[in-house]
C-alpha cells in the first residue's frame, strides 16, 4: 500500500473510534438536582438534539421532579421514556412537562425518546 492509502486507512479508524467514544462511551459527570420549596429534588432538561443535561444526580427515597422543555420538531423527541420508574410523558414543542416520581433504590436509571435515539441518565445516590 502507498502513504496516502495508509494515511486514510489510518484517518478511518480514528474517526471510527471518535463515534464509538462519542455515542456510546463518553460519561458527563452529572448535575445535581436542586432542592424545590416543595420538597422534590427538581432540575430542568431541555430537549434539544439530545437531553441537557443527559446525566443527572439525585438523591434515593426523595421525590424527583424532571421538568422537560422541548425546544425541536424532530419525531424522535416527541416522547419521554423512563421504563425502571414505569413514567413516560409527551412533549409538546416549547412547553415544559413535569416528570414526578421516588427513587427508592440507588443505582443508574435510563430515560430515552420513544425510538432510544435521545439518552439520558439518572444516577441515584
Amino acid at each position: 500500500m502507498t502513504a496516502d492509502k495508509w494515511l486514510v486507512l489510518i484517518g478511518g479508524i480514528l474517526l471510527i473510534v471518535l463515534i464509538v467514544w462519542f455515542f456510546w462511551l463518553k460519561r458527563t459527570k452529572g448535575v445535581r438536582a436542586s432542592e424545590s420549596s416543595k420538597g422534590h429534588q427538581e432540575i430542568m432538561v431541555l430537549v434539544k438534539g439530545g437531553y441537557t443535561p443527559d446525566t443527572i444526580i439525585v438523591q434515593h427515597g426523595r421525590p424527583v421532579r424532571l421538568n422537560f422543555r422541548r425546544e425541536e420538531t424532530a419525531s424522535c423527541s416527541e416522547k419521554v421514556v423512563l421504563p425502571d420508574f414505569n413514567k413516560s410523558a409527551d412533549l409538546p414543542t416549547g412547553e415544559t412537562v413535569p416528570v414526578e416520581f421516588r427513587p427508592d433504590e440507588p443505582g443508574e436509571y435510563e430515560f430515552t425518546c420513544a425510538m432510544g435515539m435521545f439518552r439520558g441518565r439518572l444516577v441515584v445516590e
